[in-house]
């Protein structure tokens, strides 16, 4: 099966102009296949009339009163760390729930730079996230009743706990890494903090035994500076050191964790310079709220399922929480570590699905996926064998935060494919962004090494068809097999794309000939009568929770829904996924969501997720939106969040599908600043079922192709209220020429009212956390 079309990167605007439009210039036209000649009925002599959205989530009232009705509630105290409130800032992070066996609350304190440096000893033990500490509150009573709300707003926990002796005001936030807690005593109560620091040891130690040769960390110490600063300096046997200073000054606790390597004492400076710049809760809170407000703004959704709308904008505040472009790539706990078999970051599906909602929600300032890969080439070098090493680069299943970890060759059953897959996460980074530094710095280097790799092991058989060894379908339980259709839809994607990008870039790659070989050589994809195979000769035929062996319909759409003759095996490849039941969890769920949302399925797509949220599986949602198996796995419950956004807009193939997929239940709908392939900001209002209007604004001057939904006669505006160039493509897509930094609207009938504003709630549900 070869490269297609719809996958490759759009034309330069003067082509598309050339083909497309044709020089017509249409104000209206039918929603049909067909285009009305230009000058048409509602172009003929009508006066330009300007046109704008009116936004009614543009003040801190109405965003606080939006997200108020989002927000988490506990009116029990949470006893497992998926069940409480959770903050963090990108690097620190704590979780609230009670001291196991004690009546106390217990507040960790984590942090995602604090690792092992161990390479010796794996992902696993030697370079896996090392825990910090945690405080508790300790109360004099009895604890009877808690009555806390985690406010995505201002992403502050406030609230009171009640006691047989009183009651106890808390609040609490984490920003520049400082956690800083306030707490009153009423009654016969009183406030006592004190810090628990944990041994630095794997969290692995749950599962099974330290390597051989591996040796204990040295035990922290404790001292208290001049200035009344207490701190527990944590050495590593590694090199480098952990540092945590904290502060009490009246009713309020000022925290802060440093983590350098190799020094031993910047730790120690940074943890306590974070303290001096916080000054006190009230003006760290100020600096917070500052930051949050602004976060929020730039984009909304609402629909009228109140229990996944929330849901929804938990996520946001989540990946926000866990995440900043100018912080380490996410662990597979994010930065809420708790003991767990997974204290790293895992590279075959974890860290891809960590990401993808951050695009359509317009902050590509959490993007630490793109960052962490920019600076770690000379260490994604080093990974592979060192024959290799002059032009190939790889990564191994889970690596510490620097991507340290060796890859096996293929022939060798190993798994290779994992750096090619995420750096399909950058180059949806560059599409959504048009950024064409990433792509020239980060991904065109990077992906012309992966391919490089896969192409030392290529080999023609005797059907003239290029060939790859055995190597390893995440996660399949079976012997690796040749040809496995996760690696060759891997490499059908990073050759499309670099061609694509040389062309984009002016670079006269002479690896060019043997990218256009390969797409030209490569055998077909294995495919029996269920579908896609796991490889050559390996049926798919035991439960499998991966989608390892359809990543080319989803995320890379090389097969896909507009190719009518993939259709039939698209879908019996899916239901024979799931057909295969026990091994399934939550991201096979959000998976297989987002693949019928692709097919325009809406109803199909809501019934899997839901399943994500159904209590009677056997790895649900938990109460605080959290996700654990064996425990915690962040990337699941954001990846929900993306087949949301699956429903409601996709940008695939270069083409923007506003609605693709809304189930029926949900009549109403609003999108604001939902970003798109092509750095594109749409805005789209639903109601009653059908769509209302549609504005779309350009960031990059890239070619637009919209399929709109609508029906009826058109009105294509741009935003001074002249008529838009356009073209009717057919299949319900129109071109439209749109520069950069204009906007233009699309509705059929008469003008609608332009408002952007939170829809009806038409499916009540209760909050999250512990209502």
């Amino acid at each position: 099966m070869t490269s297609h079309p719809e996958n490759r990167l759009p034309m330069p605007r003067r082509a598309v102009l050339g083909t497309a439009l044709g020089g017509a210039a249409v104000a209206a036209l039918p929603g049909s296949a067909h285009a009305a000649p230009a000058g048409g009925p509602a172009a003929a002599g009508a006066a330009a009339r300007p046109w704008r959205l009116r936004d009614t989530m543009t003040t801190d009232g109405a965003w606080d009163r939006f997200l108020r009705g989002q927000d988490l509630l506990w009116s029990r105290l949470p006893t497992l760390w998926y069940e409480g409130p959770f903050l963090g800032d990108g690097l620190l992070g704590s979780m609230v729930y009670q001291e196991p066996g004690a009546n106390q609350i217990r507040l960790t304190v984590q942090h995602g730079r604090v690792q092992d440096h161990r390479p010796e000893f794996g992902s696993g033990w030697g370079t896996a996230r090392l825990p910090v500490g945690h405080l508790t509150l300790e109360p004099v009573g009895t604890i009877t009743a808690v009555d806390w709300r985690l406010s995505l707003w201002n992403a502050e926990l406030t609230g009171t706990v009640t006691t047989s002796a009183g009651t106890l005001t808390l609040a609490a936030l984490i920003h520049d890494e400082v956690l800083a807690v306030r707490a009153t005593a009423a009654g016969g109560e009183r406030v006592t903090w004190t810090f628990h620091p944990e041994e630095a040891i794997s969290p692995r130690k749950i599962q099974e035994s330290p390597p051989a040769g591996y040796t204990a960390n040295p035990p922290w110490t404790q001292q208290t500076t001049a200035d009344g600063t207490e701190q527990v300096l944590q050495p590593l046997t590694g090199g480098g050191q952990t540092a945590t200073s904290y502060r009490r000054n009246g009713d309020e606790l000022l925290l802060s964790v440093g983590h350098s390597f190799p020094s031993d004492s910047a730790a120690e400076a940074d943890s306590r310079r974070n303290l001096r710049s916080a000054v006190s809760y009230r003006a760290l809170r100020r600096r917070h709220t500052r930051w949050w407000h602004a976060f929020y703004r730039k984009s909304f959704v609402s629909f009228p399922d109140q229990r996944l709308q929330s849901f929804h904008w938990i996520q946001l505040y989540k990946v926000a929480s866990a995440s900043r472009t100018d912080g380490p790539v996410m662990a597979t706990s994010g930065p809420w570590l708790e003991p767990t078999p997974w204290p790293a970051v895992w590279w075959n599906l974890n860290v891809q699905l960590e990401y993808w909602l951050i695009h359509a929600f317009n902050h590509p300032e959490l993007d630490s996926l793109a960052s962490t890969l920019r600076q770690s080439q000379e260490q994604l070098t080093a990974n592979v064998p060192a024959a290799y090493r002059s032009d190939s680069s790889g990564i191994g299943r889970s690596s510490d935060m620097f991507a340290d970890r060796e890859v096996g060759r293929p022939g060798t059953g190993a798994e290779t494919g994992d750096l090619t897959w995420a750096l399909h996460n950058v180059w949806l980074s560059y599409r959504h962004s048009m950024d064409r530094s990433l792509l020239r710095d980060t991904i065109y280097p990077l992906l012309r090494r992966t391919i490089n790799y896969y192409w030392h092991f290529l080999t023609p058989g005797s059907d003239g068809r290029l060939h790859l060894p055995s190597t390893l379908s995440p996660e399949y339980p079976v012997v690796p097999p040749q040809d496995t259709n996760y690696d060759l839809a891997l490499i059908r994607w990073g050759c499309q794309t670099l061609l694509d990008s040389a062309e984009l870039l002016g670079i006269d790659d002479e690896l060019k000939p043997r990218w256009q070989e390969i797409l030209a050589k490569l055998t077909p994809y294995p495919v029996d009568a269920n579908g896609f195979m796991i490889g050559a000769d390996t049926p798919y035929d035991q439960s499998h929770r991966h989608y390892s062996h359809l990543l080319m319909v989803y995320p890379l759409y090389l097969v896909n829904w507009d190719q009518p003759e993939n259709r039939d095996l698209i879908t019996k490849s899916v239901v024979r996924w799931h057909a295969l039941t026990g091994a399934h969890r939550g991201y096979s769920y959000t998976g297989a969501a987002s693949m019928y949302a692709m097919t325009g399925d809406g109803d199909t797509a809501i019934g899997y997720l839901r399943k994500f949220f159904d209590p009677t599986t056997r790895y649900p949602c938990r109460a605080n939106t959290h996700y654990t198996e064996a425990g915690p796995v962040i990337e699941t419950p954001l990846s929900a969040s993306q087949s949301l956004h699956d429903m409601f807009c996709q940008s695939w193939g270069g083409i923007i599908r506003v609605f693709p997929a809304v189930p029926t239940a949900w009549a109403d709908l609003t999108l604001h600043d939902f970003r798109t392939q092509g750095a594109f900001l749409v805005s789209a209002v639903r109601k009653a079922g059908s769509t209302r209007f549609i504005r779309i604004r350009s960031l990059a001057g890239e070619p637009l192709k919209l399929r709109h939904g609508l029906t009826g006669r058109l009105t294509v505006l741009l935003d001074d209220g002249t008529p838009a160039r356009t073209h009717d493509l057919g299949d319900g897509t129109l071109a439209i020429d749109l520069p950069r930094g204009r906007e233009v609207l699309v509705h059929s009938g008469s003008r609608p009212d332009l408002v952007i504003a939170p829809v009806a709630v038409s499916e009540p549900g209760a909050a999250w956390g512990l209502p």
